[in-house]
């Protein structure tokens, strides 16, 4: 059968790691290549047949032997599928970036935060000030609020004094301290 040369299937004892999913057409990388994916390739787990653009990007930057040999000589095969985001972000940043890739990337996203650090500064600035207004209110209308209670209490005290002194004091009326106001 001249179609099976295509399909490529792994062992589905372990059907947890990328390599044991089977594999029904050949993957990304080796259709891009124009080569037969056979059954142990490298690269299947990675680059799945859906989707060819993730391959054809970190392709065009690192090349495909350059891919292979990475991931084959430098990377444990429990971290692969982390490389291979990574050669695809990095990638990806390349094609958007030529000069700084990445790195532009997170120099802006490090301009992002220290510019984001700046304007909480200021929030945290300003909503001290607006806090320490709001105690100095506060404290002003307490003062004036003793104040006024100062001078209600003064001014009962005077009008309470001032009405038993001219009772007491007032003998025009014809009474006295010592007799009583009811017989």
């Amino acid at each position: 059968m001249e179609g099976s040369d295509d399909i490529s299937a792994s062992s589905p004892s372990s059907s947890s790691s990328p390599q044991s999913a089977v594999v029904l057409s050949p993957c990304a990388a080796c259709k891009i290549l124009r080569r037969r994916c056979v059954e142990k390739c490298v690269l299947a787990p990675y680059f799945p047949p859906h989707d060819p653009l993730k391959f054809s990007t970190a392709h065009r930057v690192f090349g495909a032997s350059n891919i292979i040999k990475f991931l084959q000589q430098e990377v444990p095969e429990g971290q692969r599928e982390d490389a291979v985001s990574s050669m695809v972000y990095e990638a990806n940043a390349r094609l958007r970036e030529p000069v700084y890739g990445c790195a532009g990337a997170i120099w802006q996203l490090q301009k992002q935060v220290n510019d984001l650090h700046q304007q909480l500064a200021k929030a945290q600035a300003q909503l001290l000030n607006m806090q320490s207004q709001n105690a100095n209110l506060m404290a002003i209308i307490c003062m004036d609020m003793s104040s006024q209670n100062y001078h209600q209490h003064n001014l009962a005290t005077y009008i309470i004094g001032s009405t038993t002194t001219s009772f007491s004091d007032d003998d025009d009326l014809g009474f006295s301290s010592e007799q009583p106001l009811w017989n």
